[in-house]
Parts: C-alpha cells; structure tokens; sequence
C-alpha cells in the first residue's frame, strides 16, 4: 500500500527514573501504588470489564496485579492525567489521583518479533471521552515505545462491540489484520515506517 507518512505526538520527559511523560492535553505517568484505588473502582464496572477483557479483582489481587506489572519488563503501563484536572500544576513524581481518567499499555511480549508491542488504551471516566485525550496517550506511547525501545509494529486487540475504541485506531492508520469468532475481537496492526527526520522525540 501507500507508504504512510508517520508523525508522532511529541512528549516531554519529565522527572528523572520514573519519567513522565508530557502531552498537550494529557500527562502519562508510571502506574504507582497510589493509583490502585482509583483503578480498583474503575474496575468495578462491567462495561469496563468487558470492554478490557478483564476479570474483577477484590483490592487485595489488585495491589498484587499492580506488582506483577511493574517487575515485569516487558510491560510498561502509563496512567493517563486529563491536565485540565490536575490540581495545581505537574509535580515530578506526584501520582496525580486527582486527574486519573484511565490507562495505556505496551506489552512487548512475542519472543520471535522484539520489535512488535501490543497496545491498549483506556479512557475509564465518562466524562473524560470523546476529548482526543486517549488518541494522543496512544501516539504518546507509541513515540514512548519507538524512542526506547525500537518498536517497528504495533497491535491493537479490540473486542468488536467497541466501536470507539476501534475507531479511535483505525483513524490513526492502523489496518485490520485479523479476526477472531472465540473471542469476538478485531486484531488491528501498524509499521512505522521513518524517516530519520521524522523520528518522534521525548524532548
């Protein structure tokens, strides 16, 4: 097909090891112990839960699934602040609860293609949908995943009732690859293809 011409939402690195990173619309930092509360509610709706193809957990499986992410390196989840929301400025290292609205994930997690991720993305308040903020966390994370780690394809699984979600990632070029009856889901894929002028930057 036609080569795409693929640029980036930039992102500002801010703090040190437990880097934020900074979009016009929206911050996206590390999933921290303070979030687990937050995110434990949000998973408390079974729209949500089917949407996610997640299980419900008590609080107790969550703070352990919250463990089980951070150690594992092959997975990188960024919770994502409306910055309309967040009270008082960004502050590196602050958790932010007041601003959380949901979640983005990469997961690098095929041995044969380390240059392949999975990506899922999150908009679990309401009111916070349908502002542009989940498609800018995904470009966010994409240019995230580019810069530090060398992705070349990402995939996206979307259960085929979510008809935002797949929209949200048809519109940024993704195509449909595949699709499964079992689990009623769309598998939708994207290279990058770049140019070295056209590199996204975290600075």
């Amino acid at each position: 097909g036609r080569r795409r011409r693929w640029r980036m939402a930039t992102a500002t690195a801010i703090g040190g090891s437990c880097v934020a990173l900074e979009g016009e619309k929206v911050v996206l930092v590390p999933y921290m112990r303070e979030h687990v509360p937050r995110y434990h509610e949000w998973m408390q709706d079974p729209a949500l839960l089917q949407a996610t193809g997640s299980e419900p957990l008590t609080l107790e499986e969550e703070y352990q699934m919250h463990l089980s992410w951070i150690r594992d390196p092959n997975k990188h989840t960024f919770i994502v602040l409306d910055k309309q929301l967040i009270a008082g400025g960004v502050v590196p290292g602050d958790p932010h609860v007041e601003a959380m609205v949901g979640d983005v994930n990469i997961y690098m997690n095929d041995p044969d293609n380390l240059q392949m991720a999975e990506i899922e993305i999150m908009i679990a308040e309401p009111e916070s949908r349908g502002k542009g903020l989940g498609k800018e966390a995904v470009l966010m994370m994409m240019g995230f995943a580019v810069n530090n780690y060398g992705v070349k394809t990402f995939r996206a699984k979307i259960g085929e009732s979510n008809i935002a979600s797949l929209g949200l990632f048809r519109q940024l070029g993704f195509k449909d690859s595949s699709y499964s009856e079992v689990f009623r889901e769309v598998t939708l894929e994207l290279s990058i293809k770049l140019d070295d002028s056209e590199a996204p930057t975290n600075s």
